[in-house]
């Protein structure tokens, strides 16, 4: 049986909680880089990575690694990626896994040519549950998708110097928890949509702090996303069908979601555990590295189109 050995860049939150969770039987987590070594090294021994590497280049350079793991600030994600592909590492990177479509088309141009996978760490395509939704609907059960309703609203000091809010960090609400929201949306949609109407509200610094966009494709479904970085509001993505619709709380990492009937009857639908969230995508990485097949990347590129026409609009 093949074991895959992971590199991480970064010892975050999300690295945090990647390594604290990480199991899977087709891998080992086998070294850490990061900016500051002191951090790096208790990073590794809280969670018993045996190696340790000064510099990204020490990492990439190791013919040991199989798969790097990035899990630092948007700015430096196609920097580190296009590095690990050059030296023929597999790389699953933290959303948003890059700041706009040119970066990722150069990404995915190298890995086809390096016969390599790479696949954002989108908890939304990897989650059972979504699987399950998604056969569901695509069984007739439902009937026609119509339309799908996507918020996401935290608070976040505001700080201009924090990574929420500074350009330089690649702030905004969008490249944040919008990727979530877009994910959300374009997961059931049954074709990539295009931006009808996006319009934000900017933060102090020129960042993103709230959005309201509303999406539509040549099937006439529709999706809105409604994003903001000062208002805390509840993740209740809805799915609306012609014979019933789903509730999905807290959708980025759900588990169960809410069936609700045009009779008014209604049915938990339950697949996965919360807390496996970035074991399934690790999961699902080894399952393509295997396989060779990676379906969630079109999705990815969708969602990155997305991000980009947004912006677009908002410049006008």
């Amino acid at each position: 049986m093949t074991t895959y050995h992971w590199g991480m860049i970064g010892t975050g939150d999300i690295a945090e909680q990647f390594a604290a969770n990480f199991s899977n039987e087709h891998s080992r987590l086998m070294g850490v880089t990061a900016r500051k070594l002191a951090k790096t090294q208790t990073f590794a021994q809280k969670h018993q990575i045996p190696n340790v590497y000064e510099s990204i280049d020490d990492l990439l350079n190791d013919p040991a690694i199989d798969i790097i793991y990035v899990a630092v600030p948007n700015n430096l994600h196609h920097d580190y990626i296009m590095k690990a592909l050059e030296k023929n590492k597999h790389d699953l990177c933290e959303k948003a896994i890059t700041m706009d479509l040119k970066q990722l088309d150069d990404e995915i141009k190298l890995a086809q040519k390096k016969d390599l996978i790479l696949q954002e760490a989108m908890t939304i395509f990897n989650m059972p549950l979504y699987h399950k939704l998604k056969q569901m609907a695509a069984s007739g059960k439902l009937g026609a998708l119509k339309m799908i309703q996507a918020p996401f609203g935290s608070y976040k000091e505001p700080d201009p110097e924090n990574r929420f809010f500074n350009p330089a960090l690649a702030g905004g609400a969008l490249l944040d928890i919008g990727t979530y929201a877009v994910s959300f949306a374009r997961w059931f949609l049954n074709e990539s949509p295009t931006v009808l109407f996006s319009e934000m509200v900017p933060f102090k610094t020129g960042v993103d702090e709230s959005s309201i966009t509303v999406l539509k494709n040549n099937k006439d479904e529709l999706a809105s996303v409604n994003l903001s970085f000062q208002a805390k509001m509840p993740k209740e993505g809805i799915v609306a069908y012609e014979k019933a619709y789903l509730t999905i709380n807290d959708y980025p990492r759900a588990q169960t979601a809410r069936l609700t009937y045009s009779t008014g009857e209604s049915e938990l639908i339950t697949a996965g555990k919360t807390e496996e969230a970035l074991n399934y995508e690790v999961a699902n990485m080894i399952h393509a590295i295997k396989t060779k097949e990676n379906p969630s990347l079109p999705l990815t590129k969708d969602v990155i189109t997305i991000l980009d026409d947004m912006r677009q609009q908002w410049q006008h």
